[in-house]
Parts: C-alpha cells; structure tokens; sequence
C-alpha cells in the first residue's frame, strides 16, 4: 500500500512539474507573438515610416536603423528605468543594448540589477560594453549619448547628479535589503547613545538614511526579465510606486520591446495609493 501511495504521489508530481513546465512554455512564445504584433504596428505611429532592410552586417545594423530613425518617443517617459535581471545567465550585450536604447529615447537614470552581484563585480567589463553598443548603435552621434557610472556606497557623486548625461547606476542586493539593515541599525545606535528617541523616528528619517543621494529618483518603470516572480530584492524600499513590467528574457531583446514596455508604462494610470 506504502509502495502504491509513494507512485501515485510521484506520478502528480510528474503531472505538476509537466503543467508548469507547458504553461512557462505558453507564456513565453505568447508573449513573442504579442510582440511581434507590436513590432508591425508600434513602427507606423512613432514614424518608421521608411524602414530599411538589414545589411550585411544582420541584426545589429538593423538595430541601428531603427534607432536612428525613431522621430518620436511617448509622451509620459520614465525618468528612472531599472533593468531587473532573474536569469542565471547574463548577456552584457543585450543589457548594454537596453541602457543605450533607454539614454537615446531621453531617460535620464538607468539602474542594472541581478541578485547575484555579477554586474556590480563586473562593472568595468558592463561600462565597456556599454560604450561599444553606443558606437554600434549610435554611429557618428554617439557623442550625443555619453555616459556616466554612479557609484554606490559611500562616495559622493553629486557632480553626475547634476550633469545632463545619463546615469548607470549598477545595483546589487548590498543596495536593497542590506540597506534597511544597516539604516535600522544605526537608529538603533542613535537611541542607544540617546543621540534619538523612539518618537524621533518616522518614515522621513528612514527615508533619508536609505537613499544615497536625494537628486537620484525613485524607479518609475522597472523591466523585469526572466519567469522568476520576484523582484529578488531589488530596492524594495524605492519601488514601492513603481510599475514592473514582466518580460520573458533580456536575451534577443529588441528596440520594438522597449517602445512596446514605455508604450504600456505611458498608457498606465498611476494611482499612488488612492
């Protein structure tokens, strides 16, 4: 009898891991069909009107085109995109690709995240490959779209708050969770040396001891990418007003993807809790 419950059992957790794995499988080719759709009709209202065929060089010359030939962007642009990253393996082409894409249509902050710290230890290697897609994909105007990288931490980068460049900001979970950890601490030293009461402590003084700098934003559209339900950690005291738009990939990502993800933020009705 033992031996009959323990093959039922394992034969619905056949059926359930089967279940899961057909529906991971229908969501993502239905996400691919829908953005197809929109590749064929996002061109006509943001004025690609004389798209060109890919040269000899493939995608990435197409990629180029399409760029340069955006006449529009919509009307209600986010300041602050995130890059949320669930995938256990990274294309530092794709993200490097994203974050032009996002400085070339007019966002002003653009954060990169994975869970796993690998774009905040590779960070030179993210900022090179950045700079390359900027000539592959800008040509001669990449001048137009440079760049710089906020640090995180204790360093102080006003000077690149203020400048009209765009800003990279590479993020790891130190930057989320352990952030709250350390800000909750130090109130707990301030009341233990009576520097602070318990009265003393509100949403406003927590506000200011977790952001590293007051003229960097809050997130307004972060880009999911992967089939992982979670935001993994990412600046969970910063998003709590932003909108998460889920993709199935960052891998093979293209232009039409992100007009598509800022066409949805554009049209959302942000309600802000009422």
């Amino acid at each position: 009898m033992v031996f009959l419950y323990e093959l039922v059992w394992r034969f619905l957790h056949a059926l359930l891991y089967l279940q899961r794995a057909l529906l991971s499988w229908f969501r993502v080719h239905v996400w691919r069909l829908k953005q197809s759709a929109v590749g064929l009709i996002l061109p006509l209202a943001i004025g690609f009107h004389n798209r060109r065929k890919p040269g000899p060089t493939g995608k990435r010359s197409s990629r180029r085109v399409r760029w340069g030939a955006d006449g529009r962007t919509p009307e209600k642009l986010p300041v602050h995109v995130g890059l949320l990253v669930t995938e256990e393996e990274i294309h530092y082409t794709e993200i490097a690709s994203l974050v032009v894409w996002c400085m070339a249509v007019g966002i002003s902050y653009v954060s990169v995240y994975d869970n796993q710290g690998v774009f905040k230890r590779n960070n030179s290697r993210l900022m090179e490959e950045i700079h390359k897609q900027q000539q592959e994909l800008a040509g001669t105007d990449s001048s137009k779209y440079s760049v710089e990288c906020s640090k995180n931490g204790t360093d102080k980068q006003d000077h690149q708050v203020f400048s009209c460049e765009p800003v990279v900001k590479v993020l790891s979970p130190d930057d989320g969770r352990h952030s709250i950890v350390r800000a909750a601490q130090q109130l707990c030293r301030a009341i233990e040396l009576k520097e602070k009461t318990v009265k003393d402590i509100n949403i406003s003084l927590l506000d200011s001891l977790l952001r590293e700098s007051k003229n960097i934003p809050d997130p307004d559209l972060v880009l999911k990418f992967g089939t992982v339900q979670s935001t993994l950690g990412f600046l969970p005291w910063h998003i709590r007003l932003t909108e998460i738009i889920s993709m199935p990939s960052h891998r093979d990502v293209s232009y039409e993807d992100l007009l598509g993800a800022l066409q949805r933020y554009a049209a959302c009705e942000q309600r802000l809790g009422k």
